[in-house]
């Protein structure tokens, strides 16, 4: 098990899959390590699933950090195919957060809600000693549509296009530049292009644009491992070889600079907000134009063929397993605490 960040697979594997309470026939998709959602098969209607922790920070400003923890739920059920419909948020609150500061983050929410045409139906808000920043509470997203719309986890085919959307680390390097950018000496271009990754840290708009133009059999948000995690984790799934160029991957400004001053790798670092997917190839044009139309930039890296493994430029590349965002995000937060 790894120190920070989500449990390993050895983990998973020993502690969590043995133990998953009764069997149902209705569960067409249950807990997977590497896979977002659970799938539940009920008659007509397929509902997509997914929890995830509330992450609120502050020094987002109170606006903005609702909206970012809002997306980064919703993402898990979005990369179903099935548009998030239906919201379940629990806040464990810090004692100190006062009613105008809840306030602003419970609008920023709504608002990011209704436009998104999800609706609350339930959840559970107070204050407790001995809860803190960033991590203040949990939320379900659901998505509730027709079975034959569902992206499976372990849906690519041995012939499809591999897309990546927005390249490395953008989330990484949106956020940690917006916390700390008194500890980047960088040229103040630089640094205003990185923190202005953190607005493309949202994915559920693309997903639902490349479902609606065309055949997608599989997609993932590049969350911790970033790209290279999420090119294993689908490959793995569907027990098939990706081949890709990263050159074809699209590299947002500000993400190399801000990772070689942490010194971090940006392919294993997380970046919510872009996806990795597998289409078609009959459809790749119109889904790439859907989305850039949308202005998101998409590369066409790879191509998905019989094997396994994922390859980069010819190299194998192994799923990183330890994201290198968690350390410098603590490093960074013990420096401003004068550590």
């Amino acid at each position: 098990m790894t120190d920070l960040g989500k449990v390993d697979r050895a983990f998973f594997d020993e502690y969590i899959y043995p133990n998953l309470g009764a069997d149902r026939d209705d569960v067409a998709i249950g807990p997977t390590h590497g896979v977002d959602f659970g799938l539940l098969e009920l008659g007509e209607y397929a509902v997509s699933i997914a929890t995830d922790p509330v992450s609120l920070l502050p020094g987002l400003g109170f606006d903005r950090a609702g909206r970012f923890a809002l997306d980064f739920v919703l993402a898990d059920v979005a990369v179903s195919g099935l548009a998030p419909s239906h919201l379940a948020i629990s806040f464990t609150l810090p004692p100190e957060m006062s009613d105008e500061e809840f306030a602003a983050v419970w609008r920023s929410m709504h608002e990011e809600a209704e436009e998104l045409g999800v609706s609350v139906v339930t959840g559970h808000t107070a204050r407790y000693a001995g809860c803190s920043f960033p991590w203040v509470g949990g939320a379900t997203a659901l998505g509730v549509g027709d079975p034959s719309d569902v992206v499976r986890p372990d849906g690519a085919r041995v012939g499809d296009d591999v897309l990546v959307t927005k390249g490395p680390a953008v989330e990484a390097t949106g956020l940690l530049t917006n916390l700390y950018p008194d500890q980047f000496d960088l040229p103040a271009e630089t640094l205003e292009a990185a923190q202005s990754r953190l607005d493309e840290a949202e994915c559920v708009r693309d997903a639902m644009t490349a479902s609606a133009a065309g055949e997608v059999h599989a997609m993932h948000d590049a969350t911790e491992c970033g790209v290279f995690g999420a090119l294993n984790e689908v490959a793995d799934g569907a027990c098939v070889r990706f081949d890709v160029s990263l050159e074809e991957v699209p590299v947002r400004p500000g993400v190399r600079e801000t990772c070689e001053y942490l010194g971090i790798d940006p392919w294993a670092a997380t970046t919510g907000g872009t996806l990795v997917l597998t289409v078609a190839p009959e459809d790749t044009d119109a889904i790439v134009s859907a989305l850039e139309a949308e202005g998101t930039p998409v590369g066409v890296a790879g191509r998905v063929s019989e094997g396994s493994g994922v390859y980069a430029d010819g190299e194998r590349i192994d799923h990183p397993d330890v994201d290198p965002s968690w350390e410098a995000y603590d490093e960074l937060a013990r420096r401003a605490d004068g550590e």
